[in-house]
């Protein structure tokens, strides 16, 4: 691996993580783990980042590095990992031969970067076959060993609220450093990246009154009590496209407060999750709507934000 183009970069570029807005302790905490050639886990909720900031890594590497992607699911297997004996081969050279051996997907990481993501998605045999690899750089498929040098940067993803997940062993974690993203700091951040990476819609126009309007709710049901699961910053990308494609379907340049109400149960609703203690007395559709109207539409506060665009 070109340790020394990363070290380079990571010492010398002000902010090479420029794919992400914000998140600056996050930032430095992976150039430390970087320079001192350390696996990392990015732990916190969907639509943070974690993904883009594993590619952004990717590229301090360069073009030529490879970039593997592997998505933990509880179906994955360690030979679809690590490889399988070929039975076609099997046949012609012997079925302990290293030739009837068909590598997996982590070899092709070698010289770049693994990236696993949702790796507490996987179950317990996967993270075995991972302790392995990262300890002794050897893996063992069925009755043989097969030894491999192979040098890559492992990146992995953990969502801690997600519930569907096998629990991951503390041997496995030890191999790791672990460090934690969060939702964008203020919301300033997060209208820069809604800016940055929404799309823009046939020109149609966002106010910025109406663009902090949209942030300001999604990031109040983040600070909601009643929510297990919160809105990511995704949330507030669909409100600003829907509001687009609205305005556009309603023939007007520019969005209105109404295109922002219409859209907001079917962009925000399968995103939160409400605690029991809620959500057996009322559909998270029932309470999106309800929360809107009484945090936006009846809010006083906000009226400078609708002005005259009702």
């Amino acid at each position: 691996m070109n340790t020394k183009e990363l070290n380079k970069n990571l010492l010398h570029e002000k902010d090479p993580f420029t794919d992400i807005i914000g998140q600056d302790m996050v930032k430095k905490a992976i150039k430390s783990a970087l320079l001192s050639d350390r696996h990392i886990i990015l732990v916190g909720p969907p639509g943070i980042g974690k993904t883009t900031l594993a590619k952004n890594i990717a590229k301090l590497l360069g073009k030529k590095i490879p970039f593997i992607r592997i998505q933990g699911s509880p179906d994955l297997t360690v030979e679809d990992l690590l490889g399988d004996i070929d039975p076609i081969k099997a046949l012609k050279y012997g079925p302990l031969s290293i030739e009837a051996f068909t590598k997996g997907k982590i070899f092709k990481a070698d010289k770049g970067i693994l990236f696993f993501d949702e790796l507490n998605r996987c179950p317990e045999k996967v993270q075995n076959a991972l302790l392995q690899v990262l300890e002794e750089k050897k893996a063992t498929i069925g009755s043989y060993d097969v030894d491999f040098d192979i040098d890559f940067i492992f990146i992995g993803t953990m969502n801690p609220e997600d519930t569907s997940t096998e629990k991951l062993s503390d041997v496995l974690l030890d191999r790791f450093d672990l460090i934690y993203m969060h939702y964008p700091e203020n919301i300033d951040i997060e209208k820069e990246i809604i800016i940055k990476k929404g799309k823009k819609i046939d020109n149609a126009n966002v106010s910025n009154k109406l663009l902090e309007l949209m942030t300001y709710f999604v990031r109040l049901l983040r600070e909601d009590k009643n929510l297990e699961k919160k809105p990511s910053v995704r949330a507030s990308l669909g409100l600003y496209e829907r509001s687009q494609s609205n305005a556009i379907l309603n023939k007007r340049s520019s969005i209105t407060f109404n295109d922002i109400k219409d859209v907001v149960i079917s962009v925000i609703a399968h995103r939160i999750r409400l605690k029991p203690s809620i959500k057996y007395l009322q559909s998270p559709e029932a309470y999106i709507k309800e929360q809107f109207e009484k945090n936006i539409v009846e809010d006083d506060v906000l009226e400078e934000k609708k002005g005259d665009l009702l």
